[in-house]
């Protein structure tokens, strides 16, 4: 068995009544987050005010990363996120000669995260506001810092 073809099962987006032009980034494993945000933050610095990244499998920690970076330099944005399973078929195929195909049906972990500037219903399940200046401690570099340990010896 030496070729594979992978396909998605599409399914209905998890944030029904989205207007129409909002912006849809999915994550691949192999997508460069400085590609990803570059567009993103170019269409909201545009006057986009809503935008949705998705990713599966390997890609979840990737399309957190994007949404955590937009919300750092945009600000003020609400956050909605929907975790699911999705199932992915693999069918490998043999190199050689015969007709001999194996089909494999896997579920593999989706995250799609909604980031607003307008308000979202804070009732809704994965609703985070968004963060207020005061929320984290910032170095004199107005970067975000950590809790310290006290040194005790």
């Amino acid at each position: 068995m030496d070729k594979l073809c992978r396909s998605e099962e599409d399914s209905p987006s998890p944030f029904p009544g989205l207007p129409s032009g909002v912006l849809e980034m999915r994550v691949k494993e192999g997508s460069k987050i400085r590609n990803l945000m570059g567009f993103a933050m170019a269409r909201i610095g545009g006057g986009l005010r809503q935008v949705v990244f998705s990713g599966s499998g390997r890609a979840v920690t990737k399309t957190i990363t994007c949404a955590e970076i937009m919300k750092r330099k945009v600000g003020s944005l609400h956050q909605l996120t929907k975790l699911r399973y999705k199932t992915v078929k693999e069918v490998w195929e043999s190199s050689e000669g015969g007709s001999s195909e194996m089909t494999v049906h896997r579920s593999v972990p989706n995250i799609s995260i909604l980031l607003s500037k307008d308000p979202l219903d804070p009732t809704e399940p994965g609703y985070q506001p968004p963060e207020t200046l005061n929320s984290a401690p910032c170095n004199h570099h107005g970067l975000t810092e950590a809790p310290r340990a006290k040194n005790t010896g």
